[in-house]
C-alpha cells in the first residue's frame, strides 16, 4: 500500500529530479498533483521545472561530492534522474548504503546515461537485434572502423549525449573528421569515444513508451503506450504523432524486444525505448529511462500523459496506457539567441482547431534551442500533424 504525505509537513513524500528541463518540469508538475513534496535539480538557474517545484537547487550534477552532499541534506524518498549529465556511481554509492531509492534504478541510471552500456546490454547480453556498431577512440579507429566493415553510410554518435547532440550522418569519407569534430563538441562528461553505427534501411522508427508499474497483485506488471511515431533532423525531434500505424508482428516484436530491455533494467516507471522498423522486422537503437521528448504528443492523446504514468508508477500507483484520441506533437524554436525572449502569435496559434501549447520557460534562447511545443488532437493522425505544425509555425519567438 502507497502512503503518500502533505508537501512541507512532516510526514511529506519528497521526490528530488535531478535534471529540470521541459519533460522534468511536466513530471514535476503530475507529482505535485498527488501532494508530492518536489526538489528541482538542474545545472543553472531558473530552468523550466526550478519554476514549478517547491524547492529549487543548482549545482554540478555529474560532481560526485555536489550530487552526494545534495542527497544527503536534502533526503528525499526518490531521486529521479531527467538527463545524462549525472555523476552515476555516486548514485549507485548512495543506494547501495541505503541512503535513497533511485528511479528505475541506478544501476538502469548508469547503463542507459551512456550509449556504450545499454548497446552492450542489448546486442551482447540480451542478444537483441540492432545495427552493426563499434566504440572509437579516435579519429583514426572511427576511419578505421568504418573500413573494416561499417561502411557509408554511417551514423556517428558520442558515448553520452542527448536530444540528438553531437550525433551526424557520413556519407563518405569526406564526411569523418567533420562528424568526429561535432560529436566531440556535442558529448556530455564522457569526451573522446564514440559509437559508428552501420545504417539500417528502416521504414520508420518510433518511440515505444514502456510502463513498469505495481499491478493489482503487488507485482512488477510491464504495460504498453501506442507507439508513437517521429520525425528527426540531426538526431533530434521535431514533430511525434500518436498512434503509428504497424503491422501487428512489427508491434509484437517492438514489445516484445522493450520488454526484454525494461525486464533487465528493472525497477518502476516509464522507459522511452526508440525501435527503428522495416516491415515486420525490428532493431533496437536505444532506450531512456524516464519520459522521452517524443512522448510530449501523450499531453493531448491519452487518459494519463507519459509524465502522469511515470509519476504514478514510480509511487507505486496504478496506471492507464490507454489512448484518448489521435494527436501530434510540433517544436517550436528559438530562432534567436538571446536572454529572456517573447513569444508573438500565440493568439493565433491557439485558434488552430483541438491545439494547445507548451511554452516551456527557459531563460535563454538558441536557434535550435526547442522553447516550446505545439499539440493538436484530431481525428485521425494526418489532421492533427497538420494542425501541430500549422499552430508551430505562428509562434514567432523574438528577442525582447
Amino acid at each position: 500500500m502507497t502512503t503518500l504525505g502533505t508537501p512541507l509537513s512532516h510526514h511529506a513524500t519528497k521526490v528530488m529530479l535531478l535534471g529540470s528541463g521541459e519533460l522534468g518540469k511536466e513530471v514535476l508538475i503530475a507529482l505535485q498533483r498527488l501532494g508530492v513534496e518536489t526538489i528541482a535539480v538542474d545545472r543553472y538557474d531558473n530552468a523550466p521545472g526550478q519554476q514549478v517545484a517547491h524547492h529549487a537547487r543548482t549545482i554540478t550534477m555529474s560532481d560526485p561530492a555536489q550530487l552526494k552532499a545534495l542527497i544527503e541534506a536534502e533526503r528525499p524518498h526518490l531521486v529521479v534522474p531527467e538527463i545524462e549529465a549525472i555523476a552515476t556511481p555516486m548514485l549507485e554509492e548512495l543506494e547501495a548504503a541505503g541512503t535513497v531509492r533511485v528511479i528505475p534504478t541506478a544501476r538502469a541510471a548508469r547503463l542507459t546515461m551512456d550509449r556504450e552500456g545499454i548497446r552492450v546490454l542489448a546486442a551482447e547480453t540480451l542478444g537483441l537485434p540492432t545495427s552493426p556498431y563499434k566504440f572509437c577512440n579516435s579519429l583514426e579507429e572511427l576511419q578505421a572502423a568504418i573500413d573494416a566493415g561499417i561502411g557509408y553510410p554511417c551514423i556517428v554518435k558520442p558515448v553520452m549525449s542527448s536530444s540528438g547532440k553531437g550525433q551526424s550522418k557520413i556519407d563518405g569519407p569526406a564526411d569523418v573528421q567533420k562528424a568526429w569534430d561535432y560529436a566531440m563538441a556535442g558529448g556530455r562528461v564522457s569526451h573522446g569515444r564514440v559509437i559508428v553505427e552501420g545504417f539500417i534501411d528502416f521504414d520508420y522508427e518510433i518511440t515505444q513508451l514502456t510502463v513498469r508499474s505495481v499491478g493489482a497483485d503487488g507485482q512488477i506488471a510491464t504495460s504498453f503506450c501506442d507507439p508513437i511515431g517521429h520525425v528527426q533532423v540531426s538526431g533530434d525531434y521535431v514533430e511525434s504523432w500518436q498512434p503509428h500505424p504497424m503491422h501487428p508482428a512489427a508491434l509484437e516484436k517492438s514489445r516484445q524486444i522493450a520488454k526484454a530491455v525494461t525486464d533487465n533494467l528493472g525497477g518502476q516507471g516509464l522507459f522511452g525505448v526508440e525501435l527503428f522498423v522495416k516491415g515486420e522486422n525490428v532493431w533496437f537503437s536505444e532506450v531512456s529511462p524516464r519520459p522521452h521528448d517524443t512522448g510530449l504528443v501523450t499531453l493531448c492523446t491519452q487518459h494519463q500523459s507519459e509524465f502522469e504514468l511515470h509519476a504514478r508508477a514510480i509511487l507505486g500507483l496504478p496506471v492507464d496506457t490507454s489512448l484518448r484520441n489521435p494527436g501530434a506533437s510540433a517544436v517550436i524554436y528559438g530562432g534567436v539567441e538571446a536572454q529572456g525572449i517573447v513569444f508573438d502569435g500565440v493568439e493565433d496559434a491557439l485558434r488552430v482547431p483541438g491545439t494547445d501549447l507548451r511554452l516551456f520557460g527557459k531563460p535563454e534562447s538558441f536557434v535550435k534551442r526547442r522553447m516550446g511545443v505545439a499539440l493538436a488532437r484530431a481525428e485521425n493522425v494526418d489532421s492533427a500533424r497538420a494542425n501541430a505544425k500549422l499552430a508551430a509555425g505562428k509562434v514567432r519567438p523574438r528577442a525582447a
